[in-house]
């Protein structure tokens, strides 16, 4: 009988070793150390023996019961402090989707506007940022003393080169390389010298327009900025146009829309005035016509230009342009 608990000793050290998760753990326990178990079954045995044997069989077994469920005691105590450590994880939960990124919010509002030109008939262009005082200032009829001109405006780079202030240099470089008609809008980054603030930047964004051709009025102008008003603010938006001047356009004028938010009864927003002033306008003067090599007494043509960050700005109630270069996740995911 020795024999038989020697061996049993083995085979249950064997199993226990081989027990990888809670149910072999289980398992084992069942078929060693439980009522019906193995050792059990050696103790039954015990009783068939000489009772001068007993004794030291009984002294045997009882050790084997003992080392077992020490072992097994251990190992339980191994597997349970590793469940413990290991996280918490549900199969069956549906899984968690990255978040996902969106468009800005002045590419949100610039890809509006120019959806809206694209589907009149209107081209898209572009030009460097990078310029020179002719396409800047010269060629859009810029006395050579205009305020424009001064460094607390313009970004200078040497004396030849300058940081674009508007968009406008790219309708003198479209107006160079075609000839009429052209129908082209001009979206882009410009830079202007002036002190950061809540309402100014050194950079912001413009949209203009150029068209170009024979008998074009300012019938034109008005009845193309009008269909944009009310597709871009409704059509129940009120509109009106100011005089006003640009060197590059003449006769030219401000619009203005009627206030959104009260609806022109006077707010914070529109200053008490009820009215918003959303871009200028105006004919080509002929002096710019004459810089491209357009014969004035053949062509007309109207231009207009608008602010990207005033016109984002006025629609969702913001009172700060810096928000829209800070990069504030908290800001930026409102939209």
């Amino acid at each position: 009988m020795l024999d038989q608990i020697d061996a049993l000793r083995r085979q249950a050290e064997t199993d226990l070793h081989a027990a990888g998760d809670s149910s072999a753990l289980e398992r084992f326990r069942v078929t060693y150390l439980a009522r019906k178990g193995k050792i059990a079954e050696l103790f039954d045995a015990l009783r068939s023996v000489p009772a001068d044997q007993r004794p030291l069989l009984g002294k045997h077994l009882n050790d084997l019961r003992t080392s077992v469920q020490a072992l097994f005691d251990q190992r339980l105590a191994a597997a349970a402090s590793h469940v413990q450590a290991a996280p918490a994880l549900d199969l069956t939960l549906p899984g968690r989707r990255p978040p996902l990124g969106s468009r800005h919010p002045l590419t949100q509002v610039l890809d509006e506007i120019k959806a809206v030109f694209v589907s009149m008939g209107f081209g898209v262009a572009d030009g460097p940022e990078i310029e020179d005082d002719y396409h800047n200032f010269g060629a859009l009829n810029f006395p050579p003393d205009h305020p424009a001109r001064d460094m607390q405006d313009t970004f200078f780079l040497n004396r030849t080169a300058l940081l674009r202030t508007h968009t406008s240099p790219v309708q003198i470089r479209v107006m160079k390389e075609h000839a009429p008609p052209v129908r082209v809008i001009m979206p882009g980054k410009v830079y202007r010298n002036e002190a950061i603030s809540a309402r100014s930047y050194c950079l912001f964004h413009q949209v203009e327009g150029l068209h170009v051709d024979v008998g074009v009025t300012f019938s034109d102008l008005k009845g193309t900025l009008i269909s944009f008003i009310k597709q871009f603010y409704g059509s129940a938006t009120k509109y009106r146009f100011r005089p006003t001047f640009f060197p590059f356009t003449e006769p030219s004028a401000d619009i203005y829309i009627s206030c959104f938010v009260c609806g022109g009864k006077g707010c914070r927003l529109c200053k008490q005035i009820g009215w918003l002033e959303i871009l200028g306008c105006g004919m080509v003067d002929p002096n710019v016509f004459k810089a491209v090599g357009y014969d004035s007494e053949r062509y007309t043509g109207y231009a207009f230009g608008m602010g990207i960050e005033r016109i984002a700005l006025l629609r969702h109630g913001i009172d700060d342009i810096r928000l829209f270069y800070e990069n504030d996740l908290r800001f930026l995911n409102q939209f």
